[in-house]
């Protein structure tokens, strides 16, 4: 629960100048990998909440490298630690996901790569009072939210920040690179055409969903220096929740956190209530010390998050690769308009068209060479360089992405043909 004194405008602005952009060399890599849990047997069928909450206690059990948490609707998140190479955060997370896979095999259950669920209907299974407040800061706004708490799941690639200092591994530079990214990789790997059992129009659902759940805190920050750009959208963006131990939590509408600062009602802000507000902030780049890129959707098969994570690693870790984002990219970005992603043309286009989209295919094809190339380079084992490969030869190369297999499979087309 919050502390008790309060903090001050200039002090809130100091704060997350200070801990939201960590600077040092880029040595880092994490990833965070979320699934939907299924029946085995049977995916169509919903999963009880008794069962759920079981194979929850079940897994809490086992030994994890990384941090295990659930998501609303039940799903299952691992986070890796910040590892020192691509090779010690593949095998860290890979042997984590072998035995969650495991434990879940014995309860008959199985982990789902999709970004959206394809069938069921959305279902909050845990009850506190974050989510409580949450769905009602989002009811009011329409169905999305409840959507992105209870049927989505996503790869989320973390690295540093960066030097502070300009070149190709500085702040600035990977600030923006991250943000130029984004609709490339949000083509590249949509995996989530289908909700209710229909196609929905979108290959990324989920990014559908993320992007009309509420423009305030899922919108890019707007502005060149991060700091300050990143200190003025946390400040304007609305509070969804005022915490209080002794009752039911308060959800505002329409208070900013500045607003809020400044009239210090029901109670002044405090430090505590400040990283509480950053954990409910949803753009596609969210620095957290670190860089987390938010735009994937989960990916099919068992080692599918391998390939965006490793791609993602190359391109900013290689000052080679990342000039080629730069100038493959950047043009294509700037055509995009005014409106910060992932509300803006190019964004809309990458979640609905996938790499069906011509100039998302051209600078898909370009950033993947470009990150082939560096794999070695940046110590990438020779598995994850032929997992990268093959992702190429099937999907990028092809003009197609992962939900266009699905949308075949509906259709009784064969994927490769």
């Amino acid at each position: 629960m919050p502390e008790e004194k309060a903090i001050t405008e200039k002090e809130l602005e100091a704060r997350l100048h200070g801990i939201c952009f960590k600077n040092g060399p880029p040595r880092h890599i994490g990833v965070e990998v979320e699934w939907l849990v299924h029946h085995q047997q049977d995916p169509t069928r919903p999963v009880g909440e008794d069962r759920l909450h079981a194979a929850a206690d079940a897994l809490r059990g086992l030994p994890l490298h990384s941090a295990l948490t659930f998501e609303p609707g039940g799903q299952v998140e691992l986070s890796s630690r910040p590892a020192d190479s691509l090779t010690a955060c593949v095998e860290s997370v890979a042997a984590d996901l072998a035995l969650v896979r495991g434990r879940l095999a014995s309860l008959g259950l199985t982990l789902a790569g999709h970004g959206h669920e394809p069938v069921l209907p959305p279902r909050r299974i845990l009850a506190t009072p974050r989510y409580d407040s949450m769905e009602t800061y989002f009811g009011r706004r329409g169905p999305a939210g409840r959507s992105m708490m209870c049927s989505t799941a996503s790869v989320q690639v973390c690295l540093d920040a960066g030097y502070d200092e300009p070149g190709p591994l500085g702040l600035g530079r990977r600030w923006q690179l991250a943000h130029l990214l984004g609709a490339v990789l949000t083509a590249a790997f949509a995996n989530s055409p289908f909700s209710g059992g229909r196609p929905t129009g979108y290959r990324s659902t989920r990014q559908a969903v993320w992007a009309a759940i509420d423009p305030g805190r899922v919108g890019a920050p707007s502005g060149g220096d991060p700091r300050t750009a990143w200190a003025a959208y946390v400040l304007d963006a609305p509070v969804m929740a005022i915490r209080d131990a002794a009752g039911p939590w308060r959800v505002p509408d329409g208070l900013t956190f500045r607003a809020w600062a400044r009239s210090g009602e029901p109670r002044p802000p405090t430090h505590d209530d400040l990283d509480y507000h950053l954990s409910t902030l949803f753009p596609p780049v969210r620095p957290r010390g670190h860089l987390e890129l938010r735009m994937i959707d989960a990916q099919p098969g068992e080692d599918g998050w391998v390939v965006p994570l490793a791609v993602t690693a190359a391109l900013f870790d290689d000052p080679e690769a990342a000039e080629t984002v730069y100038r493959v990219v950047k043009p294509l970005a700037e055509t995009a308009g005014s409106e910060p992603a992932p509300c803006n043309p190019l964004w809309r286009a990458a979640a609905r068209d996938g790499l069906a989209d011509p100039e998302l295919h051209a600078a898909a094809v370009a950033c993947f060479a470009a990150a082939r190339e560096a794999l070695p380079r940046i110590g990438a084992p020779a598995a994850v360089a032929d997992a990268v490969a093959a992702f190429c030869d099937r999907y990028v190369d092809r003009g197609r992405c992962p939900a266009d297999d699905l949308l075949d499979s509906a259709l009784g087309k064969d994927a490769l043909s």
